[in-house]
């Protein structure tokens, strides 16, 4: 009996090590495929990652979960650096941001904000997608803005679960065994299934993966961090939400009325009726992408934005 336990244990064991040494292999690759696109800055002895591109009025893009700043990187960014100096910044925990032990909205808020004010960045538009949008509302909650743009944006509480990878992960045992274990061996097919379904009903773009960056997500303290981050966002919002009518700034929404990731009826419309000056575009038929599936209709929401807020444009 006793010999039996040892060597299970044994072989147990002989399994976790190779699992951590194949996860931190993988690691290695991904982290050497996907470098830093911009510059590293030190906020209260944390490294932030920012990517600062183009001319005009500040708009800062907050990226949501499972992401980090490449996913506006490849496209949305481009697209808008001719009318606006844009900064993206990974958010604490993933990309190549250092994570926070406080990891809230307005931790992670206040953390990038002190980022972006240390390379000239005050007083911005701040758009925030899906996660990054309940990051954009406790920004403008804490400090000068020149207003918001909800992109599919986390802002009201919900009811009901968020799936079986963040009921497994909710667990300290699920992140010891699980996550390794995803690291280490999940499949390509498995990542661009979870993808496809991101982007439902729509279609990821060609080369969205390599793109995106997705294999920084695949890191084992990354995955940890952003399970974390979901697992613990409710209360956060449930607690937000009442100081949400001190948000004076133009507001836009823009939502796709088929989002089923971060519904509309959820989120958006009860937003739009309970700030100020907020404006709700519902995009017929897209889903939780709209940056990437209809990359003009946000540019047009940040230039509405820009106007009402009363900045020039070049």
């Amino acid at each position: 009996m006793l010999e039996s336990l040892i060597a299970g244990s044994a072989l147990v064991a002989l399994g976790a090590f190779g699992t951590r040494r194949r996860a931190a292999r993988r690691e290695a690759r991904r982290k050497a495929a996907f470098p830093p696109l911009g510059r590293l800055v030190t906020v209260e002895g944390r490294r932030l990652h920012l990517v600062q591109i183009g001319s005009g009025p500040d708009l800062v893009m907050i990226h949501g979960a499972s992401a980090n700043l490449r996913e506006f990187a490849m496209d949305l960014a481009p697209r808008l650096s001719s009318q606006f100096r844009v900064t993206l910044i990974d958010r604490p925990g993933l990309g190549w941001s250092d994570a926070v032990p406080e990891d809230t909205p307005g931790e992670q808020a206040r953390l990038m904000r002190l980022a972006a004010e240390s390379i000239g960045v005050t007083r911005p538009l701040v758009l925030g997608h899906s996660y990054g949008g309940a990051v954009a509302l406790a920004w403008a909650m804490q400090a000068p803005v020149a207003g918001l743009l909800m992109l599919s944006g986390v802002a009201m509480p919900w009811e009901g679960g968020l799936g079986l990878w963040y009921q497994v992960t909710a667990s300290a045992m699920g992140r010891a065994v699980v996550v390794p274990l995803v690291t280490a061996f999940a499949p390509t097919r498995q990542i661009d299934r979870s993808i496809a379904a991101t982007f439902l009903p729509q279609q990821p773009p060609p080369g969205y993966s390599r793109a995106a960056g997705v294999g920084l997500l695949l890191r084992r303290d990354a995955l940890a961090h952003n399970a974390r981050q979901v697992n613990t966002l409710l209360p956060h919002v449930q607690a937000m939400q009442p100081h949400y009518d001190t948000i004076r700034v133009p507001v836009e929404i823009l939502h796709g009325d088929a989002d089923t990731i971060v519904p509309a009826h959820i989120h958006a419309v009860p937003l739009a009726a309970t700030l100020p000056d907020a404006a709700l575009t519902l995009l017929p038929g897209l889903g939780h992408m709209p940056h990437q599936t209809q990359p003009e209709a946000v540019k047009a929401a940040a230039l509405r934005l820009a106007a009402r807020a009363g900045l020039r444009l070049d």
